[in-house]
């Protein structure tokens, strides 16, 4: 079990930005890096299914997870595909899932079986409504389910057992696959653990509006009697944007909510606590208050803050899962009483050193004022890298940070790694771009923008053996063995 009380260090990294962008062996050799050089977390962005937009935290559901993480080659080692069945479907994923699922069938693997059927039971929360939301979105052609007929729309009983007649191979279909997904993942972890590495998730707080959360749960959100959003989700202006972040989510009926005993909440922690060690909840600020935007804004700017029973909730996640460890993504506009809601669950903040070199001594983000109860990171996936962030940084802010490294010649990025891991934070987490030395081309997120993110990927020959050497020397420096 992962412990928050050590010093320690790990490095930001998605599935995605692997070299081959699976669970196959870069995800297993990632891991074997990390616990060379000393780190023992591994921290990832959401794992679950996206939309058109590739972006994680816009997903089709807050439970299954993304299928393009899938490594076939595991598969083959199962006797569901041969390697020329790889060859011939290598650009049709759903054929060869397809093609898996009908061997299995045929293979009458006992043990295999058992395990599938387990799975089913297990994640029937959740599993069911997911698989007939994704065919019903196959038929009506990936249009919204809010444009779907009505008996659609509404999950009226009798069509729901007409559509689990007619498409029963393909739900089947894809409750394999998300048993594939999982057990893939789950011995990925196993690996991990058994090396001393934890893993580390991400769990948006806002699910998407097509989505098979909002289908199944209409009831649990801002919606008017057609089914639209009165209100969206996001964020006013702030350092990342002028016109603040009108992300598009849904915001939660917490009435509704609270008087089920938090349970569609408590579903979904139990889904990602199978999934990770810790567990970080992005936009913590909005389990006190979250910023409420008409859905007829274009920007995010006209907005309001609504307040939400965060206090409740966590009470009822810590009582239902002991041992769980959240983190709470803390940047942007934080009061007093979202720093009051985080410390009466001691759940740690986050620190950017990014944002530290305002020439103010009271910058939270300064080293000198970071608290152990926190992770501090050189940069997030929605920053620019550090050598990109230090090459456009204006005199002035470029002289506070000389300072505070008291050199004018720096070697970025890594004496701002190295500054990171002598933090008081009992965490450090570098992203991965930063460890590689990496320039601004090579970011994962630009928020407000919507092409050409979530595509990064590393290669191993970029990972140096110099470079390897570094990294391990300043985690063994900073005594973060």
């Amino acid at each position: 079990m992962f412990s928050f009380s050590k010093r320690q260090s790990g490095v930001l990294l998605h599935i995605s930005a692997l070299p081959t962008g699976n669970l196959g062996k870069d995800a297993y050799r990632f891991v074997d890096f990390l616990a060379d050089v000393g780190a023992t977390v591994w921290q990832t962005l959401p794992l679950n299914m996206t939309q058109s937009d590739g972006s994680p935290y816009q997903s089709i559901s807050a439970h299954a997870g993304n299928t393009a993480f899938i490594d076939f080659e595991a598969i083959v080692d199962l006797k569901l595909l041969t390697p020329d069945d790889a060859v011939r479907f290598i650009d049709n994923r759903d054929a060869l899932l397809s093609l898996a699922y009908c061997q299995y069938q045929r293979q009458k693997n006992h043990q295999l079986q058992q395990q599938f059927r387990q799975f089913c039971r297990q994640q029937a929360y959740w599993l069911t409504d997911f698989a007939l939301f994704l065919v019903l979105r196959e038929t009506n052609h990936l249009a919204s389910w809010q444009t779907w007929p009505a008996p659609l729309r509404n999950k009226h009983a009798a069509e729901m057992l007409i559509v689990k007649k007619r498409y029963k191979q393909q739900i089947a279909v894809i409750k394999f696959t998300q048993f594939l997904f999982f057990k893939q993942w789950q011995a990925l972890k196993s690996y991990a653990n058994q090396k001393g590495v934890y893993l580390f998730g991400d769990m948006p707080i806002f699910v998407a509006f097509d989505s098979a959360d909002v289908w199944s749960n209409p009831h649990l959100f801002k919606l008017d009697n057609q089914q639209n959003m009165q209100v969206v989700a996001g964020v006013p202006p702030d350092y990342f944007s002028e016109t603040g972040q009108r992300w598009g989510n849904p915001h939660y009926d917490w009435q509704a909510i609270q008087a089920n005993d938090f349970a569609w909440w408590i579903e979904r922690v139990r889904t990602q606590s199978q999934l990770f060690d810790l567990l970080r909840i992005d936009h913590f600020r909005g389990l006190q208050a979250a910023w409420e935007i008409a859905a007829s804004e274009e920007t995010a700017m006209n907005g309001e803050w609504v307040e939400a029973p965060g206090d409740g909730l966590l009470k009822a996640l810590t009582k239902r899962f002991k041992g769980l460890v959240l983190i709470a993504e803390d940047l942007g506009i934080i009061t007093p009483e979202v720093d009051l809601l985080r410390l009466t669950y001691h759940i740690p903040g986050m620190k950017i050193l990014q944002f530290a070199f305002d020439g103010t001594t009271k910058n939270p983000y300064l080293p000198a004022n970071i608290e152990p109860n926190s992770v501090t990171y050189t940069g997030t996936h929605d920053n620019d890298t550090t050598l990109g962030w230090y090459l456009s940084l204006d005199d002035a802010t470029r002289a506070h940070v000389h300072d505070a490294l008291n050199t004018q010649t720096p070697n970025m990025p890594q004496d701002l790694i190295d500054l990171s891991l002598l933090t008081a934070s009992n965490l450090v987490v570098i992203p991965m771009q930063d460890i590689l030395s990496l320039d601004g081309a090579h970011r994962t997120n630009v928020p407000g923008t919507i092409t050409g993110n979530w595509v990064w990927q590393f290669n191993w020959t970029q990972l140096t053996d110099a470079l390897k050497n570094q990294f391990s020397a300043a985690i063994k420096s900073a005594k973060r063995i």
